[in-house]
């Protein structure tokens, strides 16, 4: 099996970051281009990096987006303190400006899009984030993509060496796995699912934490 190109987004983030370290270790990785508004602060042969101010201001036709197997979505910010106007226009408008640019430019593209727990597919349920998050789902999976894949993960344990994990998540680490460990992944298995349903593919399009871990064997 060929290795794959991959686009991938937040790797400011935990979550990005996370899936770029285990991306950049990965033999079925060949080539990587991490698109967001700052710099990782990483080197790779693999890597590449593309600075946007805006996710917005993406030109449709951008060529730069041109050649990749996959995109790994990581981006994203939460909820709270924020109204349903802005996140949507952070989490909704935002993502799927973003997936039919790159869709324009890669035709067979898999697109994994890390959403959350207790997302609601509805999108009629009284929980705004979740709504939202639904909405965006369903509109990738209608878009054409070669598959496109929503990540439902719950606590996520970072890889070792990050430098993006807030100070409060980290007295979590070690305690949340051991508590509840079917409710728990590492980001080491979320990067690995993502490679491996791109290269394999997956019955279903919803993820869901049992869904990642078998993906990541």
């Amino acid at each position: 099996m060929n290795p794959i190109k991959i686009i991938i987004t937040g790797v400011t983030g935990m979550v990005g970051e996370g899936v770029l370290m285990e991306c950049l270790e990965n033999p079925n990785v060949s080539e990587i281009l991490s698109i967001s508004r700052k710099p990782s602060g990483k080197t790779h042969p693999k890597l590449k990096e593309y600075l946007v101010s805006d996710f917005l201001s993406i030109d449709i036709n951008d060529e730069k987006l041109k050649g990749y197997d996959a995109c790994f979505f990581c981006a994203g910010i939460s909820s709270v303190g924020i109204n349903e106007q802005d996140y949507t226009q952070i989490t909704y408008d935002t993502t799927i400006h973003f997936a039919k640019a790159v869709l324009n430019q890669n035709p067979e593209m898999v697109f994994n899009y890390v959403s959350g727990a207790h997302t609601d597919s509805t999108e009629s349920g009284k929980i705004m984030w979740a709504r939202v998050k639904g909405r965006t789902e369903n509109t990738l999976k209608k878009m054409g993509f070669r598959g496109a894949y929503n990540f439902r993960p719950g606590f996520m344990k970072p890889v070792d060496g990050q430098a993006n994990v807030k100070w409060f998540f980290k007295p979590l680490i070690w305690i949340f796995p051991v508590f509840l460990p079917t409710k728990s992944l590492t980001l080491h298995e979320v990067g690995r699912a993502m490679i491996n349903v791109t290269q394999k593919g997956y019955p279903t399009a919803t993820l869901e934490i049992r869904d990642i871990k078998n993906l990541a064997i």
